[in-house]
């Protein structure tokens, strides 16, 4: 009887399965979807920035990827569909506030790298994605709301840490909390710089000096905690530095410390860099330690004069003549 039971239970999924597919439309490129609402309003459109929930299933409805549960949504920038078949296919038929489940084919998510393909994807299954479009913006508009959700959340952090800061025509704000009583550095200097970088959390992500590095908990094995070396003013070199520090330390005296609040164009901006995100406003306390001087180059001599075909440049060949 129980036997009976389990088959009639697992028949009835099955037949709920084949219910479900039969609902599901082909696109073009051979993914499925089925639309659970039809939102008023345009749909989305090549070029507009996306934001989005989505839960990510195999075909067995393990759970992969949840942004309800990583409090994070998706974004995506729509664009023409690239692979066989893909959930660019699909965004263009939705408004904001509708709901579709996709099923992308793992063989076209996998093609041509099949050595990737993991054991819970056999070939012919399918990936699962459960989405809800939030918004839909230009890429003017999605940048405007970035830039003004960065610069809210600087003018919050100088509030509440009590900061008064000076702001350069770049948008570095800076204060000097210690003047020192060396030279300048000038573009070509080298400079011995000891620091701590944090982000608008107060999370310290980096440290020259050991015992802030120890204090945050960083793990930095084989890290040798001493000054940075620093070209100042020479990009693309081994000790090239972000926008905001080749400025900043230019209006330091050696012997200097100071505070840097330096806004996201003058730092990693919309690439970020290792636990950085895009678009980040980063905080550094920082010291400059000493001042080396770049060497300089003697005065240009002046240049020989330029030859001209058939004539003979510099001294003459003496000639001698032989006397009888």
């Amino acid at each position: 009887m129980m036997k009976y039971i389990l088959f009639v239970f697992a028949l009835a999924l099955t037949i709920g399965a084949k219910a479900q597919d039969a609902a599901l439309q082909h696109t073009p490129k051979g993914a499925l979807y089925q639309i659970f609402t039809h939102a008023p309003g345009d749909k989305v459109k090549e070029g507009d920035i996306i934001t989005f929930q989505y839960i990510q299933k195999t075909d067995k409805d393990s759970v992969l990827y949840s942004t309800y549960v990583s409090g994070r949504p998706g974004q995506a920038r729509i664009q023409p569909s690239q692979n066989l078949a893909d959930l660019m296919e699909v965004f263009p038929l939705l408004a904001v506030n509708d709901s579709v489940l996709v099923k992308v084919p793992t063989d076209s998510l996998f093609k041509g790298h099949e050595e990737s393909r993991p054991p819970f994807f056999p070939k012919g299954s399918f990936l699962k994605f459960f989405i809800k479009i939030q918004k839909a913006q230009s890429m003017d508009a999605f940048m405007a709301e970035i830039k003004q959700a960065e610069m809210d959340g600087a003018n919050k952090y100088i509030a509440d840490h009590k900061l008064t800061l000076q702001t350069t025509a770049s948008g570095l704000k800076y204060a000097i909390t210690k003047q020192g009583t060396g030279i300048k550095p000038q573009n070509g200097d080298t400079v011995l710089v000891n620091y701590a970088g944090r982000g608008l959390d107060d999370k310290v992500f980096d440290s020259s000096i050991e015992a802030v590095a120890k204090q945050a908990g960083l793990q930095q094995p084989g890290r040798t905690y001493e000054p940075l070396v620093v070209y100042v003013g020479l990009a693309g070199t081994e000790h090239s530095v972000i926008t905001g520090w080749n400025e900043g330390l230019l209006l330091l005296n050696e012997g200097s410390k100071a505070t840097f609040v330096i806004p996201s164009n003058l730092a990693y901006g919309a690439q970020g860099s290792g636990e950085i995100k895009p678009f980040s406003t980063l905080v550094f306390d920082l010291e400059l330690v000493k001042v080396k001087p770049a060497k300089k180059t003697p005065a240009a001599t002046k240049a020989p004069a330029k030859k001209t075909p058939g004539k003979t440049t510099g001294l003459k060949k003496k000639v001698t003549t032989k006397k009888n």
